[in-house]
């Protein structure tokens, strides 16, 4: 099975495949390839899998990913 989570772009640099940013992941502040998100910009949520970004959500699906994220947790 696999699991992506959901952060905020902090910052970004390099571009194309060299396109990485730190992400904040659960107030945990990671360095994540961005080279599959060419569209996302600091302050945008992405969804992270394997120390990469596979795609952009909107606020909402953001927060309801993170509460999943949150209750599968609880569950463990």
């Amino acid at each position: 099975m696999c699991l992506a989570v959901a952060g905020r772009v902090l910052s970004i640099e390099g571009e194309g495949v060299a396109r990485e940013g730190m992400v904040d992941l659960g107030g945990t502040p990671r360095r994540i390839g961005l080279a599959l998100v060419p569209d996302a910009a600091e302050g945008a949520w992405v969804t992270v899998h394997a120390g990469q970004a596979i795609g952009v959500l909107s606020d909402e699906d953001a927060a309801e990913l993170v509460a999943l994220t949150e209750e599968i947790a609880g569950l463990l």
